[in-house]
């Protein structure tokens, strides 16, 4: 598309934006019902809806497709990418606050040398294969960002597989986390000394004669300031650390406090891109600095809604960025299968390698080399600063997004078949080679909320650092010293799993938990009463909406209902909507409508009685209105008996009008006259239309 105002350009950035959000939404629950990271669907929705696929077709108004490739080694136009950008500093500003820095330099020996290990040798590997393959030197940019991009791991993954196996606080699977932490710390420092080289080797354009000519002692002078930069903007962000949490809550609320967080992550990212150093290293050490701190959990918490929309966005660009005729040559094709081939076996014989130095047997080492397999977010970051400068082109960005695709699609059923095999990991017994696996259950998803919030809040009370594996999946970690919790919420129900050494703790954990709740509930009990706030609910001046009472319909009413009980009233009324095909499930919806009445009756005042529930039976709000005459005891607010019944059913995770709803419908009953006419009238539609006209 041709360039014109920026209003023009404004205006194709919000459109792009919207079919983005789109798009990878729909890939996103494509690649999760078929069981593949939901990050691999974001990227392929890029790839599709990209410059180089469908995004390029030339449509009205767009006569150069709706994605229009940008200028020079930039596939996409630079809003987009600039959009990018900026998730790419989130990315790692929230990678920073995950990332326990204590474990870092303390938590695992094992850790340490494993990690060291699968970086030494993957980014040996990575930029080796560049020499072979392209002819070049080792120091020539190309080269060791081959060999960056071969260090990345997305530990995300295979903690999900290692607690489905509960496998989490097993040596191998606390091994594994802790030198993923490694991994991402060396692999930040090596992106600094690599960008710290490429920065005086020359433009992209003789990038292979500048590089050669750069000296042992220039290079080690790079490394120095680059490590330098790092460590020292590191030092300084733990040092002070406390002192800047405290700074940020003088702004009081969670979320201004958040938001300033991540603009101090900016401010680093923007300088460390000023000095020749990469954005993302900024926003790390950013994260890292505040990881210790007491409003780490807050932060991700508040700013979750903003990664929530730009990190997919993220992906979706470095999708478009892909060329898909590129992607399927033979060369890339070639070079990404050997490519793939040496990122897999590098980090296998990178981590497995120093694992068996370190206790474990070949079983345990060849679980921890799996573990480490998967790429992920930071290589395509890097990927990303790789193309745009110039170093890598087309046919090399391809084939790293293909080699991203396939180690992180290959690695679940590589683990899983290692986690399989029968026996031990290390040589010897250790602490957790006696998992055990507890579980509680709860009334209610919403109550397992609450345990699981308030137990998170005092394992951190504790000293634990707590790590959220997976926050869409409920999946926790939570560490401190050589005591270790997976932590998972599904449903209504909690699992944990620990040390069998560790079962009183946690026991006596839970317990105290619910102790707390059944204190704070007594407090709630002892400072309210609900049967006196009910009385209060019905307001003739409240606010009526046409379109909530337009959900009341003649053929899910009666005027002569036959129910005796309260019970069989419900009944009756759930019946008037299973018989016109509006329930998913009939009996789920009375039971838990039922559920509801147990809680606290809903007969109000006048002979007016409200049943409502939250049920997983509808998949849209219902309502049914019913009317006995001679009434029946609803154990109403005023002791009268119920004539009237209004029920209502909706979706337990819906957003709508539920109580709006039954606010509304309450206000319209309080007219005594209205409630009569409706109870009196001759027909179903003569009692709607009554309730419709208020």
């Amino acid at each position: 598309m041709e360039s014109g105002s920026i209003t023009e350009t404004m205006a194709v950035l919000a459109l792009q934006l919207g079919i983005i959000l789109f798009a990878v939404k729909i890939f996103g629950k494509l690649a999760k019902r078929v069981k593949i990271p939901q990050v691999l669907g974001e990227l392929i929705a890029g790839v599709v809806i990209g410059p180089f696929a469908l995004g390029g077709i030339a449509l009205p108004g767009f006569p150069q497709g709706l994605f229009t490739a940008g200028q020079g080694s930039l596939a996409v136009t630079p809003e987009l990418y600039a959009f990018a950008s900026i998730a790419s500093i989130m990315l790692l500003f929230v990678s920073g606050l995950e990332t326990d820095i204590g474990l870092f330099l303390r938590y695992s020996v094992a850790g340490g040398v494993i990690g060291i290990g699968g970086v030494l040798i993957s980014f040996s590997a990575g930029a080796l294969t560049g020499v072979l393959l392209f002819d070049k030197s080792f120091m020539d940019p190309l080269c060791l960002f081959l060999g960056i991009l071969s260090t990345a791991t997305s530990v995300g993954i295979t903690a999900r597989i290692l607690s489905e196996h509960k496998k989490m606080d097993s040596p191998e699977g606390v091994t594994i986390l802790a030198a993923a932490v490694f991994d991402d710390v060396l692999g930040i420092i090596a992106l600094a000394i690599v960008l710290g080289i490429v920065a005086i080797s020359g433009n992209a354009d003789n990038a292979g004669a500048a590089s050669s000519g750069v000296q042992t002692r220039a290079i080690l002078v790079i490394a120095a300031k680059a490590l330098g930069i790092w460590l020292g903007f590191t030092a300084l962000g733990l040092v002070f650390s406390k002192r800047l949490a405290r700074f940020l809550k003088l702004f009081k609320h969670g979320f201004d406090f958040s938001i300033l967080a991540l603009g101090v992550a900016l401010i680093l990212a923007g300088v460390f891109e000023k000095h020749g150093l990469a954005m993302i290293i900024g926003a790390y050490i950013a994260g890292l600095s505040l990881s210790r701190t007491d409003i780490a959990a807050v932060i991700q918490e508040r700013i979750r809604g903003i990664y929530e929309f730009f990190v997919p966005v993220f992906f979706a660009v470095m999708g478009m960025m892909v060329n898909v005729r590129e992607i399927f040559s033979p060369q890339a094709l070639m070079f990404g299968a050997i490519y793939t081939g040496v990122a897999v076996l590098s980090k296998i014989a990178g981590c497995g390698g120093p694992a068996m130095l370190m206790g474990f047997n070949a079983r345990g080492s060849l679980r921890i080399g799996a573990g480490m397999v998967p790429r992920g977010e930071v290589a395509l970051i890097i990927a990303g600063i790789g193309l745009a400068s110039g170093i890598l082109d087309q046919q090399i960005f391809a084939a790293v997004i293909l080699m991203t695709l396939i180690t992180t699609l290959a690695a679940p059923p590589l683990l899983s078949a290692t986690l399989k095999i029968a026996g031990a990991g290390t040589r010897r017994p250790v602490k957790g080679d006696d998992s055990v696996l507890l579980k509680w259950e709860f009334n209610s998803a919403a109550i397992a909320d609450i345990v699981i919030n308030t137990l998170l809040d005092d394992l951190r009370a504790e000293g634990f650092y707590v790590q959220m594996m997976s926050l869409d999946e409920g999946l926790s970690q939570a560490r401190k010293d050589d005591i270790v919790l997976s932590i998972e919420e599904t449903d209504n129900f909690i699992t944990i799993e620990t040390a069998g050494a560790d079962v009183p703790f946690v026991k006596t954990l839970v317990y105290e938990v619910i102790v707390e709740l059944h204190d704070s509930i007594q407090k709630l009990k002892d400072s309210s009463d609900p049967k006196a706030m009910k009385k209060e609910l019905l307001n003739k001046d409240g606010r009526t909406n046409g379109d909530l009472l337009a959900l009341v319909c003649p053929e899910c009413t009666s005027i002569d209902l036959k129910g005796r009980t309260k019970q069989e009233i419900i009944a009756e009324l759930v019946d008037l909507l299973a018989v016109r095909h509006k329930l998913l499930d009939r009996d789920l919806v009375l039971a838990d409508v039922l559920d509801r009445e147990k809680t606290m009756s809903t007969g109000m005042a006048h002979g007016i009685a409200l049943p409502h529930g939250k049920t997983e039976g509808v998949d849209e709000m219902v309502v049914a209105v019913g009317v006995k005459k001679t009434g029946i005891d609803f154990e109403s607010a005023d002791g009268e008996k119920s004539r009237l019944f209004i029920m209502v059913a909706s979706p337990k995770k819906f957003t709508g009008p539920h109580l709006q709803f039954l606010a509304a419908i309450g206000s319209v009953l309080e007219d005594t006259a209205t409630c009569e006419s409706v109870i009196n009238s001759a027909t179903p539609e003569e009692a709607v239309r009554i309730l419709r006209k208020n």
